[in-house]
């Protein structure tokens, strides 16, 4: 008999919506079966929720079964799930791929794992996608997708490893006892005696993903999460463009430059403030020539910004981004809004692309490099963060309705999350927007003047070692020695070739993996 959850959702306006959806839920595809007056399914009206195909078995070339589930999971997107099993010699494959599109850009999602709970996240790792755990430097090489979760993977790594060890003892101790290491830190990890460690998944196709929780931000550098720009590489990978050719024959990579047949670049050109330059630039979503309009303003009692949109005619691809310029300075910036009423809304706000932005009240963090620079108001800022976390979660509109396969606990607290940031963006509660920029490079408009509104203050910083190495600054080499060679500046005391910031043995490189998230 049908039960009264699958009769309500039956005689929805949200199931009429379903039907029409290929990739429903799987919890949404189960209620909406339609089952007869007897006990049992009525075969013949029900929907099918399993495609099976016939095809042929790789192992012995006989025919078999192929079982696709189009679904969607909990805070990702559309994806098909392929079952294969051979009748003859019980071969069983199992997989999934992305059933969207290649994202306009890469993803790289880092993780780090502080409790046992956290094997249990799941994880969408696509055919592109390649698995790094840091503390071990290993790295799980780009194959087929799974859905599964993060003990899943180290399982799998786990039986990769221990295959063929007895014959490697006796003919190789060497790689034995290496791998055997290896092996022990895994099972050491998977039962959570060598916590904390950090997974990052990096897919150029942007088609994976790792579970988040609205819990993540009370740990720094829980959860980062980052887009990046393909490569040329990454692109022929994927299959968007033909090695370093593209259409016209031309280098793939196109200079910017004012006007495509000068041929000059912009060495020879002052760039006006006001004014607006249209450069050609290739599309990072599709490879195609592409069009970057930029215009540099003066902000008021700040320095001046670069704003920059990029438009795909091709595959309308569009960004827009805000650039400082300017040299680097000795310290980092924090920068505290406090937010008491609808009129702190209308500041003008600068988040600069290197900028650490967090909102304690609410659970935010914003890591670098996972939204660039943005020059907007508060109210925009906020309601920017709020629609693209909301955009990656599924479906938690209605918190009663058991339709997917996320935890009913889950979903209330994401909407407690969501509901807490809401009130945030209409300012029916205070809070306190906290940007820490190790470049300056990020801003908030004060109504009486620098240093005069009570809800805006700034304070200076030390950069720590961490942040000096994402921006590159250790590598540097500024300073033109006697031969004419670029070393890097010396120290106080002149002896050595190291920054003035840098201790003397901190030159040696880190192994640790750049994160950004929301």
């Amino acid at each position: 008999m049908a039960d009264h959850t699958t009769n309500e959702y039956l005689s929805s306006a949200r199931a009429q919506k379903d039907e029409k959806d290929l990739f429903s839920a799987i919890g949404k595809q189960v209620l909406g079966l339609n089952l007869g007056a007897d006990e049992g399914p009525s075969v013949d009206e029900r929907v099918k929720v399993v495609d099976e195909v016939e095809s042929l078995c790789m192992s012995c070339e006989k025919n078999g079964t192929t079982r696709l589930l189009l679904t969607k999971i909990p805070f990702f997107r559309e994806i098909i799930i392929m079952s294969f099993f051979c009748d003859h010699c019980n071969f069983r494959n199992n997989e999934i791929q992305p059933a969207g599109e290649i994202q306009e850009q890469g993803l790289k999602i880092t993780f780090k794992l502080t409790q046992i709970e956290d094997m249990q996240r799941q994880i969408v790792k696509s055919d592109s996608a390649t698995v790094y755990i840091q503390e071990l430097d290993l790295e799980i090489p780009a194959g087929r997708g799974r859905l599964t979760d993060i003990e899943g993977i180290i399982s799998e790594v786990l039986t990769g490893l221990e295959a063929g060890q007895k014959q490697r003892k006796l003919l190789d101790p060497d790689n034995f006892q290496k791998i055997n290491d290896v092996v022990q830190s895994l099972i050491k990890m998977s039962v959570g005696a060598k916590f904390p460690f950090k997974l990052v998944l990096d897919d150029p196709a942007g088609n994976s993903s790792i579970e988040p929780s609205p819990s993540d931000a009370a740990i720094k550098g829980k959860y980062a999460r980052e887009q990046y720009p393909r490569n040329l590489e990454q692109n022929a990978a994927l299959g968007l463009a033909a090695g370093h050719e593209t259409t016209n024959g031309a280098a793939a990579e196109i200079v910017p430059q004012v006007q495509e047949d000068d041929g000059n670049g912009m060495e020879d050109v002052d760039i006006l403030e006001g004014q607006t330059y249209d450069l050609p630039v290739e599309c990072p979503g599709c490879v195609k020539p592409a069009h970057m309009l930029i215009q540099m303003v003066n902000i008021p009692h700040f320095k001046q910004v670069v704003l920059s949109t990029t438009q795909c005619d091709n595959c309308d691809f569009h960004v827009s981004e805000v650039k400082t310029g300017g040299e680097i300075p000795e310290k980092g910036k924090r920068t505290y809004v406090h937010v008491k009423g609808p009129e702190d809304l209308r500041r003008d706000i600068l988040k600069g692309e290197h900028c650490l932005l967090r909102v304690p009240e609410c659970a935010v963090e914003v890591q670098p490099g996972s939204m660039g620079g943005r020059f907007t108001t508060v109210e925009g800022l906020l309601t920017q963060v709020r629609d693209d976390l909301k955009g990656s979660i599924f479906d938690t509109g209605d918190e009663n309705a058991k339709t997917d396969s996320m935890p009913l606990e889950k979903k209330k607290a994401w909407n407690n999350f969501f509901t807490q940031l809401d009130k945030a963006v209409s300012a029916e509660i205070e809070y306190t927007i906290i940007m820490q920029d190790p470049v300056d490079g990020s801003y908030c408009q004060t109504f009486d003047g620098p240093g005069e509104d009570a809800n805006v203050r700034s304070e200076d910083y030390e950069r720590t070692e961490e942040e000096n190495e994402d921006l590159g600054l250790k590598d540097m080499r500024t300073h033109l020695n006697e031969n004419g060679e670029y070393v890097r500046e010396p120290t106080a005391d002149g002896n050595g070739e190291l920054p003035i910031y840098q201790s003397s043995d901190s030159h040696k490189k880190k192994d640790d993996v750049d994160t950004s998230m929301i």
